[in-house]
């Protein structure tokens, strides 16, 4: 049965989603036989922006786009979503320390929490994009505990997406045949993109690859740093990719994951894995295809995975403690 769909997007003049809202629009995420309502979120200063946007969507004529809202007030923007993707954030400006960065955040994601608890329809689902986006999620979440925790995520899955491309990439195969790859903690540097436990064409992708010190050496670095490789090459951050990683994330949300394998989110912890209980952290998930997921337990991590996930972990621990100010409770 066709439905309206009440989907926010924040940061909405911006280059991330001026890449993600026709794809919104289309019916390509929430299915053709449902209508969707975009309510868009700007600072005031960039409304005049916002309203070119608006004006470009309108003009695209999709059939399923139902309304557009406009707003520079969260309560505005919010009010009855079922989809929150919480796009917009303070960018890093240069000599800026990173505490600085998470505070100056930190404050615009406890009132976006608050209003989502205050607004948002009982189904809602809300996905951090903005960086950095799971600390901000973490905010956001402790603002807004009324909306339940399995309800919250932070985006992984644009370097999920970078580590599937590159392992395909090494190995001559397609991105489709790499499989169970996973992105362990913080969407910063320190991640760990886990190359032990991927298959290629159902193998091992390090039987596969057969060079353990490209994986090691070269992978894992590169996927690290890829947002940086793109600033460097191409003058500004990553766009078109991270609307795709988020879009993705949704649409791994409303369609069962494939057998024998899993995608990258990072969700609110119970203690898989040893990490505290709260934390946002990057997992291995799958989903049933109702918006619900669940952890993969049972993986095994040798001595160079542990190592790597034990630096993503104290650098989660450090931007906590960055912003524990803004931890209610």
């Amino acid at each position: 049965m066709a439905g309206v769909i009440r989907v926010a997007v924040t940061g909405a003049a911006g280059q991330v989603a001026y890449s993600m809202l026709a794809r919104l629009a289309s019916g390509e995420v929430f299915g053709p036989q449902n209508q969707v309502v975009l309510q868009l979120l700007e600072i005031t200063p960039a409304m005049p922006a916002l309203e070119g946007v608006a004006m470009e969507l309108e003009d695209c004529a999709f059939p399923n786009l139902k309304e557009i809202i406009l707003s520079d007030s969260p309560e505005k923007a919010f009010d009855g979503v079922n989809w929150a993707m919480l796009v917009g954030s303070f960018p890093r400006k240069q000599g800026m320390e990173r505490k600085e960065l998470l505070g100056i955040n930190g404050k615009i994601f406890v009132s976006q929490g608050k209003a989502l608890a205050a607004k948002a329809a009982a189904d809602v689902r809300v996905l951090v994009v903005g960086n950095p986006c799971n600390t901000n999620c973490l905010v956001a979440r402790a603002n807004g505990r009324e909306i339940p925790a399995e309800r919250w995520s932070a985006m992984t899955r644009l370097d999920h997406n970078r580590a599937q491309s590159a392992l395909a990439k090494k190995a001559g195969v397609l991105p489709g045949d790499v499989t169970r790859v996973t992105i362990w903690g913080n969407h910063s540097n320190t991640q760990f993109p886990d190359f032990a436990n991927a298959r290629i064409q159902g193998k091992p992708a390090e039987q596969v690859i057969g060079d353990r010190i490209w994986l090691e050496d070269t992978f894992v670095p590169m996927v690290q740093t890829r947002g940086a490789a793109v600033i460097k090459a191409r003058g500004l951050s990553s766009a078109m990719s991270a609307a795709n990683g988020a879009l993705s994330h949704v649409k791994s949300l409303l369609k069962p994951t494939a057998q024998n394998d899993w995608v990258s989110m990072a969700v609110v912890s119970n203690g898989e894995y040893g990490i505290p209980a709260g934390m946002i952290f990057g997992y291995p998930c799958t989903t049933d295809g109702q918006g619900n997921y669940q952890i993969v337990a049972g993986l095994e991590h040798d001595a160079f995975a542990q190592g790597k996930i034990q630096t993503t972990l104290q650098e989660l621990r450090e931007e906590m403690d960055a912003v524990k100010d803004l931890l209610p409770g």
